[in-house]
């Protein structure tokens, strides 16, 4: 049987990004173009500006996966894009592009939610993983447990009832000057701090265990700088960014873990931009081996936002019988499993 092969598109925040995805397993190219210089002018995402550069570079990113997959358009089957969540604006021009190409070519349109991809990444690099399983999903601006109980099917456990993880950290990384990207920048800055150096709260929601909240301990590790700052003392950036760091790693580890014997789950999918950070998956693997469970996770380049997870999500959609009409809009607000 002749694979399938699907050209996604993704360019939810900052990166435009297009791939070619045969059978939702084999990545024949993943191109990204990332802003992250730009956005580092400015301590941040400024949405304007990142939809202006999504503009200029999503057609010259599309041809250059075309290229390096050495297929032409009309070999290919399907058109996935992300259609949420994200920057409206940065949405709209993914899903613009998407569409045009899908109905010029007389293609199948397929939107992706944008985590449901990052779940999916774990596909590209373990063909012997197939749902059901549970997953930790843990970026920017989400922080999930959820059990994946089929393709495209999720059962949300828990989520974050403020910040979410990547967040948190990006949030105390600006605090303590390290700047933009914060997440990068803490878990190197942690590399020599001290993890017990500051006290930092491990967060919790009593009436519902597997709910993550991340606020309070942001406040205070806060708190902490600027009580430093009163008094006149100094308090190491590599020390705070250990302590913040090794604070949120262990309540994504204990509520996963406690997911995982609650369910009697054996195997655990970490996903999301966050699941790049080398400490946390140190921690759950280590936390794993010790259950004797299996972690599942993606390499760093699946970790961060990439086109080659939305087309293994849009196989898997299209396979079930997903197709999308030419007013699919983008939804900054999409909620996994709608």
């Amino acid at each position: 049987m002749a694979d399938t092969l699907v050209l996604a598109v993704e360019s939810s925040c900052d990166e435009t990004a297009a791939a070619v995805v045969a059978n939702g397993r084999t990545v024949l190219s993943n191109i990204i173009s990332s802003q992250i210089a730009l956005h580092t002018l400015y301590g941040g995402v400024v949405p304007e500006l990142a939809s202006r550069k999504h503009i200029e570079n999503i057609n010259p990113v599309i041809e250059a996966a075309l290229r390096e997959a050495g297929v032409s358009l009309a070999q290919i089957d399907v058109v996935a894009v992300t259609n949420g969540p994200g920057l409206v604006g940065a949405l709209l021009v993914g899903v613009a592009e998407a569409k045009a190409i899908a109905w010029a070519a007389g293609k199948p349109l397929v939107g992706v939610h944008h985590i449901e991809g990052h779940v999916c990444a774990n596909f590209l690099e373990h063909p012997e993983l197939e749902p059901p399983f549970l997953c930790l999903i843990v970026s920017g601006g989400h922080t999930h447990l959820a059990v994946m109980k089929d393709y495209g099917e999720f059962e949300i456990l828990g989520r974050t009832r403020d910040d979410a993880a990547g967040e948190a950290l990006d949030k105390v990384a600006r605090a303590v000057g390290l700047g933009y990207p914060g997440g990068p920048k803490i878990e190197k800055a942690a590399l020599s701090g001290r993890p017990d150096a500051i006290p930092v709260p491990r967060g919790k929601v009593d009436d519902h265990p597997y709910d993550f909240s991340f606020s309070g301990m942001k406040s205070a590790v806060l708190n902490e700088l600027n009580h430093a700052a009163m008094t006149g003392q100094t308090l190491s950036q590599a020390d705070v960014a250990a302590s913040f760091q090794q604070a949120v790693i262990d309540v994504l580890v204990s509520h996963a873990m406690r997911a995982a014997q609650d369910l009697g789950e054996k195997r655990l999918v970490l996903a999301g931009g966050v699941a790049a950070n080398k400490a946390l998956r140190a921690a759950l693997e280590q936390a794993c081996r010790s259950r004797g469970m299996t972690l599942y996770r993606p390499s760093p380049v699946y970790c961060t936002d990439n086109a080659a997870m939305i087309g293994s999500a849009g196989y898997y959609r299209w396979k079930k019988g997903r197709r999308d009409r030419w007013d699919l809009n983008a939804v900054p607000a999409l909620q996994l499993g709608e």
